[in-house]
This record gives structure tokens, sequence and C-alpha cells, in this order.
């Protein structure tokens, strides 16, 4: 883990405790004789916050083998807009799917940016190949002033982006945070295009 990973788990983790320690504030009640207690230990909620720090750094951490165009090899096999179900993960409860490992840390991220204030919400995510046809026959190709890559060729075929609903301040929080989950803002004219570009 390098020193910039080891600063930012840091300062996520204290992130927490302060949200941890104002939480708990504020579920203080008093009991029968006077004194207060909180139902949950402070112990507890750190002890969990860092368990949740670090999951997240964990799965960051996470190196894939990389094919010459920046895909990983098992996603690579599969072809593009022909990813299984069974390699997509869930993105929350909104029915968006990316490969598992991007739907992860996506996940995270939403969580996180919660904590801090910020509403991530998504509309598009993985696209098979007909639905890549169909984006492009409506959107126009993105070479051609329009808005889709080439069937075949998106991102979003592979189930390594994301089109998020971002607000001037999520989009802020974004080009802060989404680094820390390998999450890049990659497309010009896009800013709610998002691609998941895990290490190798």
């Amino acid at each position: 883990m390098g020193i910039e990973q080891v600063n930012s788990r840091i300062a996520s983790i204290q992130s927490r405790i302060i949200a941890l320690q104002t939480q708990q504030a504020g579920q203080v009640t008093k009991t029968a004789s006077g004194t207060s207690t909180s139902g949950t230990s402070f112990a507890t909620h750190l002890s969990d916050a860092v368990a949740n720090s670090s999951q997240t750094t964990a799965a960051s951490d996470k190196t894939y083998k990389l094919n010459s165009k920046g895909v990983p090899v098992e996603l690579a096999a599969y072809g593009n807009g022909k990813v299984p179900p069974n390699a997509l993960g869930q993105v929350g409860n909104t029915g968006h799917r990316l490969w598992a490992p991007a739907a992860e840390q996506l996940n995270s991220m939403i969580a996180d940016a919660k904590r801090d204030g910020v509403k991530i919400g998504i509309t598009d995510s993985y696209r098979s190949y007909d639905e890549q046809v169909d984006v492009a026959r409506r959107k126009g190709l993105y070479s051609q002033g329009g808005l889709a890559a080439k069937p075949g060729t998106s991102e979003h075929g592979w189930g390594m982006a994301a089109d998020l609903d971002l607000n001037g301040k999520a989009l802020a929080w974004m080009r802060e945070n989404a680094g820390k989950y390998d999450f890049v803002e990659n497309t010009p004219r896009e800013t709610w295009h998002w691609a998941y570009k895990p290490k190798s």
C-alpha cells in the first residue's frame, strides 16, 4: 500500500469517527439513574468503520490482468456486450448492473458519498450489444457528434462504465474522490459518464 493510499485510508477513518461521534451524540438517552447511554458503544461503531474502510481499501487495491485495450482478460473472453449475468453485480437496489468488481466499487463510492451528504444516482450501466446498437441509432455515434460509442466498443458493453445522475455538488465530489475507487471521467462532453479503470 502506497503513502497516498495510507493517507486516504486515515482520512476516511477520521471522517467516519467524526460522523460516528456526531451520530452517538444524537443517540444519547437518559437512563432511570440519570446516566447517559447510547445503546451501542462508540468502540463498536469505530471497529465497524475501520472494518468497512479496510474492505473499501482492499477492494480498490485488487489488481487484474488487462489486455492491450485495458479490458480485464476475464471479461475480454466473453466479448463486448456479451458479458453473462453471473459476471455482473447489481448497483444498490437500482436494477443497474456492472462487472462485479466495478459494481462493488461503485456501491462503496455511493455509500461514502452519502455519508458526506452527497447523492449519486445512476441512469445507465451495462449494455448488451443489441442495446448498444439501439443507443447508437437513437443518439448517434460520438465520432459524428452524437453520444454513443460504436457498438461493440463501448465501455458499457464491458460493464465497466456507468452514467451517473450528478448535480454540481456531486460532480465536484466525484472529481475529487472517484479515483480512490478506480473510476475516471474520461469522455469529453459527458460529465455523467464514469468508467471503471482497475489496476493491472
